[in-house]
């Protein structure tokens, strides 16, 4: 019987060595000489955002010069929003107060509560009424008893 050749490394090497070559040499085909590709494609992005700037600005002087009498009532509609330049309003406070535990429960829970500020179970604090403290007491709504604070 003919004895079968095994495969060496050098065989295998060798076609392997091929395959890379002829893949170079397909790259070497299909990307264009130079890089005049990629100029042309920056350009183009380039010319685009151009247009779409000038576009917008020709938008914003359309805006601008809308009819005076709707800038006017915009005007005062402005004008009686505003309070007067010496009164500030007082801010809303809240007592909130814990009346459940938060054994058993997530971390996230006690953390809350130790940002608003309470301590201890039935612990009480007054806090002011922001989204910041709503968004808070929202989380543990549960855990607490929220009632408006009188001054």
């Amino acid at each position: 019987m003919p004895e079968k050749k095994k495969p060496t490394a050098d065989a295998g090497s060798e076609k392997a060595g091929k395959r890379t070559v002829r893949k170079a040499a397909a790259r070497k085909k299909a990307a264009p000489s130079g890089k005049t590709g990629t100029v042309k494609k920056t350009t183009a992005r380039k010319a685009t955002a151009r247009k779409t700037a000038t576009a917008t600005k020709t938008a914003r002087k359309a805006t601008k010069k809308a009819s005076p009498a709707a800038t006017v009532a915009d005007g005062a509609a402005k004008a009686s929003s505003k309070r007067a330049p010496g009164s500030r309003r007082k801010p809303t406070r809240l007592r909130v107060r814990q009346i459940r535990s938060t054994v058993r429960r997530p971390k996230t829970f006690a953390r809350t509560l130790e940002a608003l500020g309470i301590r201890h179970h039935q612990g009480e604090v007054v806090v002011n009424d922001t989204p910041a403290v709503r968004g808070a007491l929202h989380k543990v709504r549960h855990l607490v008893k929220v009632t408006p604070e009188e001054t």
